[in-house]
């Protein structure tokens, strides 16, 4: 075979599922807000992307039927074309169709065909077309599961649904070419890998033969000889309508694959050892359907072997056509280099792989529960989503780096992702990582972030106060010789206003002395520092939460010394990230006030509140979560990170107390009484942007985990 010479392309798409859950449209396109910001044609395109799957999505356009209006779309259309974008135009991506057809409807492949040739009427220099996308996945979601419209849920409704959608594209790609003779198909489908004990490899045999079915229909591929066509048969089609794809074949001129760590799946007879959520069955025996990335010694196919299958299957050109994780950011950048990586030994090996496409470019909403509601759970992509402009995370970088250079470069990619980690890891040696250097060792927040560095695969070094010392230029040069960190993460502050107040000179080399002396050499030898500042820097004189750019004015010794610290930082070295933050909270957090509050509740003890201000707690798990993805996506200066809410501080340990079923009625609130002056009012929000979860979200998770652990293990 030839070389292929031809690079792999980086495309792109916008998380564009527009899908009907009983009468209530779920719109992706108007959470993102995409149509209404043309610019972010140019965050794609500076991204060195050649393609876009472009959104031309029928429920959006066909407000009045039969008459669509593709306005919405033309701003897009039109700087896409002045930025030399190759636009994939997308019609249906998980829909059944405007109100008046859906999936089942006989009627469907018409009006999708006419819609198609309108759409290619309005803009005849489109060539490249997805006329239904995942069609195999849109007809089991919908006619299957129940889970979309029209909520069926048995398999010839299911196979019903997916005919009419093959005959839909079939009949679309005819309409479209009788415009633009030119016209591909670039098809897509989630191409899954099923395997199973030996007691039930005959379910994982038919899933495996099943997951072909929309690509073998296109290409007239199911005759007799297929090994599901009696089982077609048996479930409500029939020979002549299967015989009409064989007469109407139309090949896709790419097959594209959309791979996820829930691709692959693994079937187990052996239910007890499962989660409940896992169990089912076909009739014939009850197993486990499991995510075979979370089991040791089955592990995931994998992105190249996935490709090689498809590619030796119909020997027609392949791509991935979304790749994307819903996780925290270093796994995403791990799934995306391991998918070029992937993508490249498959054509290697012979493939002819023609794309990679990083997918959800600006996120997406709610898919955890399959958009079947929305309670705006939000995955960033390429680009984040909550902050007033979208911000580019780390993956911009990753991808900007495979689309013109070939290859993917950050400190988190030394090591696997979760996905090998689960399962015993890579063979092989690998390159050593180098760590982030957590200061502070033994303090509740270093603690806090080394258990979220070793359950996300971050190699880290985690130095108490007497290994490294922050304040001695002598301690801090030694540590970053010895380690060569990439970032460090100072968590070896004086975190007591009671102390400061007493201490003052302690508390200054403490919290501005050894922060400034970090960020010094961190500037010298290109490391990013993340460190800490609190609400403390402010006066309380504000009636509403502040935010990054209020004037801070300190009332205490402890207050001063961030302040301080927070401006000669800013003013040295503008890469560093200082994060304020607020009333941390969290069971695992042995020796602050609320944890010792709690221990003398337990006991039956009355408890006086600390002091009558209004804070904005936050859970330690989502700000060290945050801190980190902020951190790895190389975020500067000022953050605000605090659960969104605010709550008197007497009513929340109150509320801390009931979630602990500790009796709360032995809180007593009286007015403040320490030496420390504190600022009346202090509620943290943020003109960044938000990305910590609802305080109440976070006392559901703080309830639940403190029930998990008992607080005797955390005194």
């Amino acid at each position: 075979m030839k070389p292929q010479t031809r690079p792999i392309e980086v495309w792109g798409g916008v998380e564009c599922t527009v899908n009907r859950v009983e009468d209530r449209y779920h719109d992706q396109l108007a959470r993102s807000r995409h149509l209404t910001r043309v610019d972010d044609i140019d965050r794609f395109a500076d991204l060195g992307l050649s393609a876009l799957r472009t959104p031309l999505v029928w429920e959006l356009a066909e407000v009045e039927r039969e008459r669509p209006s593709f306005a919405p779309f033309a701003p897009m259309l039109a700087r896409m074309r002045e930025r030399g974008l190759r636009a994939v135009a997308g019609l249906v991506h998980h829909g059944s169709g405007p109100s008046y057809t859906n999936l089942l409807d006989p009627a469907f492949e018409h009006h999708v065909a006419r819609y198609a040739r309108q759409v290619a009427e309005a803009h005849p220099w489109i060539e490249d077309y997805t006329p239904v996308n995942e069609p195999l996945t849109t007809a089991r979601f919908s006619g299957l599961y129940g889970f979309w419209y029209p909520h069926r849920a048995d398999t010839p409704s299911f196979l019903r649904a997916l005919v009419h959608e093959c005959r839909a594209t079939i009949r679309a790609m005819r309409a479209i070419r009788a415009v633009q003779p030119r016209a591909r198909l670039i098809q897509t489908e989630d191409i899954a890998n099923v395997r199973s004990t030996p007691l039930l490899a005959y379910q994982a045999r038919y899933e495996n033969d099943r997951r072909f079915l929309s690509f073998d229909l296109l290409c007239g591929r199911v005759h007799r000889e297929h090994p599901l066509y009696v089982h077609l048969l048996e479930n409500g089609l029939t020979e002549h309508e299967l015989a009409w794809f064989e007469e109407n074949a139309c090949p896709p001129d790419v097959l594209g694959m959309n791979y996820y760590f829930t691709s692959d799946r693994y079937l187990d007879e052996s239910v007890a050892s499962y989660p409940a959520w896992s169990h089912g069955g076909n009739g014939i025996h009850a197993y486990a359907d499991i995510d075979s990335g979370k089991i040791p010694g089955i592990g995931l196919v994998g992105h190249r072997r996935i490709l090689q299958t498809v590619w030796d299957r119909y020997h027609i050109p392949v791509a991935l056509t979304e790749v994307h994780a819903g996780c925290t950011r270093e796994e995403q950048m791990r799934w995306l280099a391991e998918a070029w990586q992937g993508a490249h030994e498959a054509r290697a090996d012979g493939a002819d792989v023609r794309a990679l496409t990083v997918w959800a470019l600006l996120g997406s909403y709610d898919w955890n529960s399959l958009v079947r509601v929305e309670k705006g759970v939000y995955e960033p992509g390429i680009f984040d989503l909550r902050t007033p402009t979208p911000r580019p995370t780390a993956l911009a970088q990753v991808v900007r780096q495979i689309a013109t250079q070939g290859r993917a470069d950050h400190p988190v990619l030394a090591s696997d992702g979760w996905w090998h980690r689960a399962t015993g890891g890579r063979p092989g040696p690998r390159v050593p990582a180098r760590p982030l250097l957590i200061t502070g060792g033994r303090g509740a927040l270093a603690e806090a972030f080394a258990r979220a560095c070793e359950v996300r695969g971050l190699a880290y070094a985690l130095l108490s106060r007497e290994q490294l010392d922050i304040a001695d230029p002598n301690s801090v040069r030694a540590a970053l010789e010895t380690l060569s960190p990439w970032a460090i993460i100072n968590a070896a502050g004086l975190a007591h206003p009671e102390v400061a107040e007493r201490s003052p000179d302690d508390c200054r080399r403490a919290n501005t002395e050894g922060p400034v002396l970090l960020a010094e050499q961190c500037r010298a030898r290109k490391a990013r520092l993340l460190t800490f500042s609190s609400d403390h820097v402010f006066s309380g004189a504000h009636q509403r939460p502040y935010v990054e750019s209020d004037g801070v004015a300190p009332l205490s010794v402890y207050g001063a010394s961030q302040a301080e610290a927070e401006r000669r930082i800013l003013e040295m070295d503008a890469d560093a990230m200082i994060v304020r933050t607020s009333a941390l909270f969290g069971p695992e957090l042995g020796r602050t006030v609320l944890t010792r509050a709690l221990r003398d509740l337990s006991s039956g003890r009355p408890v006086v509140a600390p002091f009558d201000g209004i804070v904005s707690p936050t859970y330690v798990p989502h700000l060290v979560d945050a801190c980190l993805d902020l951190l790895i996506d190389g975020a500067d200066r000022l953050w605000h990170l605090a659960n969104v809410g605010e709550v008197a501080w007497p009513a929340f340990l109150r509320t801390l107390a009931e979630l602990a079923q500790l009796p709360s009625e032995l809180v007593h609130a009286q007015p403040a009484r320490s030496a420390v002056p504190r600022p009346p009012y202090s509620a943290l929000g943020s003109e960044r942007g938000r990305f910590m979860p609802p305080l109440e979200d976070a006392l559901e998770r703080y309830g639940r985990e403190s029930a998990e652990l008992g607080f005797s293990n955390v005194a």
